[in-house]
């Protein structure tokens, strides 16, 4: 693995366990192991913010990768990426209002929004594993862009 593939990977490893550490999280929920349960969602945030800080770092000082894959495909890329960081934006913040409400007590609501906002953070992580396959496994590029330019082209 060469260094331009490095931090896209490191960032994808860290939001596809953050997935996992809800999942366990989750189920602790509901064998009501609370105070295991509140360390793995604990947890999950720490990989989730570890992956933001590395996808930031990346976007800032290098750039994204545009898309290198074929020009038939890119209009359905954009919508897929599009579909893909609006998911992400609603389960960071979903994230931190039910991490929120577990902390002050809140439990019903607590309860409530965090089974929405799970299911979103699995959705958000499994596209964004498909956006990273398709950015460095199948259509691999070489080159960095600033944000908008990887986007929009």
């Amino acid at each position: 693995m060469n260094t331009f593939n490095l931090l896209p990977t490191i960032s994808t490893f860290f939001i596809a366990l953050s997935a996992v550490l809800v999942a366990i999280g989750w189920r602790l929920a509901i064998k009501r192991r609370l105070e295991e349960h509140q360390r793995m969602m604990v947890y999950a945030a720490v990989a989730a913010i570890i992956f933001f800080i590395v996808y930031l770092s990346r976007t800032v000082f290098i750039g994204n990768t545009p898309w290198s894959g074929p020009d038939s495909v890119k209009p359905f890329y954009i919508v897929f990426l599009l579909f893909h960081i609006v998911l992400a934006t609603v389960a960071a913040v979903f994230g931190i209002m039910t991490l929120t409400l577990g902390y002050k007590e809140k439990f019903a609501k607590h309860r409530k929004l965090g089974r929405v906002t799970s299911v979103i953070w699995f959705i958000t992580a499994i596209t964004g594993v498909f956006v990273y396959s398709l950015l460095y496994l199948i259509y691999p590029g070489n080159e960095v862009t600033p944000l908008l330019d990887a986007i929009f082209g």
